[in-house]
């Protein structure tokens, strides 16, 4: 024959287990916030560099622009036969 052996329950109030879901949602969510700041601080020193990169671009391009308009110059000054 069996003994049957009751099992003493533990009575939690239901609003201290919200309370604990909360607290731990609560942290899983402010260690995703901080993974996304970091995420957003990286993204803007990147275009911060981009921003860089480009200025230089933009300054040896005009610089090009610049000695190749000389050269034409100088070249047509050169070859003008009026």
């Amino acid at each position: 024959m069996r003994k049957t052996v009751k099992k003493k329950s533990v009575s939690v109030p239901p609003s201290e287990l919200v309370g604990y879901r909360l607290s731990s949602h609560e942290k899983v969510c402010a260690e995703r916030m901080k993974t996304l700041f970091n995420a957003i601080d990286e993204l803007k020193k990147e275009v911060k560099d981009l921003r860089t990169d480009m200025n230089k671009g933009k300054g040896a391009v005009n610089v090009l622009i610049f000695l190749a308009g000389i050269v034409t110059a100088l070249v047509g000054f050169f070859k003008y036969n009026g």
